[in-house]
């Protein structure tokens, strides 16, 4: 009798553990998702802190954007936070960066907190840096990184509207862009080989003779051309 009610005191003791364990294992998987939704939803807020986006400019040929209309795969990074995976467009005429929402509404991301985001157009990843949160003084808005080394290169992207140039009756976007590159410090721009070589003048020479020996084609409407001499410049350089 004794052995049957000390065989019982053990179940019970077992059972009663487990179940004990079970709740503190449901409390803690509780606990667990309700921190993940909030931290998701903190998230959202501040990509999400910015203006409703609506078409301004439905009565002009073409469009604002960079690339097309259509929105590209892409990251953005938002005061050091990066988040992936988000359906974004580039506005060039304003220098803003729009995403949709779940509710198909499109919000215009807060600049003033954007760091950094990148775009992919044709299978090719573009990154591009806000100026402003990079200390890039004398730029202003994003500008796409085309190298980043010691003397760092970028390009800015703007389009402008042209007034009745489509029958003489609409009014049309057209795209510019300026290519800034940054020696010691200094922000310069860049409108051809020329203007290239007079910025590093110091070593004008070996850069010319680098172009001729490996026949490039240096030339603002190909702004990727900047780069070699940029990189030969960065290496021959103290």
């Amino acid at each position: 009798m004794n052995r049957n009610i000390l065989l019982l005191t053990i179940v019970l003791a077992i059972v009663n553990r487990s179940t004990l364990f079970g709740v503190e294992s449901l409390i803690y998987k509780s606990l667990t998702v309700r921190e993940n939704q909030q931290d998701t939803m903190n998230k959202e807020q501040i990509l999400y802190n910015g203006k409703v986006w609506r078409n301004q400019y439905y009565m002009i040929k073409g469009d604002e954007f960079l690339f097309s209309k259509t929105y590209s795969q892409g990251t953005v990074t938002i005061n050091g936070n990066l988040y992936k995976n988000l359906l974004i467009n580039y506005d060039i005429y304003n220098d803003e960066i729009l995403t949709p929402k779940k509710d198909r509404s499109v919000i215009q991301l807060n600049k003033e907190m954007v760091d950094s985001f990148t775009m992919v157009s044709e299978g090719k990843t573009y990154r591009f840096v806000n100026a402003e949160a990079d200390s890039l003084q004398g730029i202003k808005g994003y500008v796409k990184v085309l190298y980043n080394g010691k003397s760092p290169l970028y390009v800015k992207y703007k389009k402008e509207i042209a007034s009745l140039a489509v029958d003489d009756k609409y009014d049309l976007f057209f795209p510019t862009y300026r290519i800034y590159l940054i020696k010691n410090g200094e922000v310069h721009q860049i409108s051809g080989k020329n203007d290239l070589l007079k910025v590093f003048e110091e070593d004008k020479t070996q850069l010319k003779n680098f172009i001729r020996k490996n026949k490039l084609k240096v030339t603002k409407t190909e702004p990727e051309s900047f780069i070699p001499v940029i990189s030969y410049y960065d290496n021959i350089s103290r």
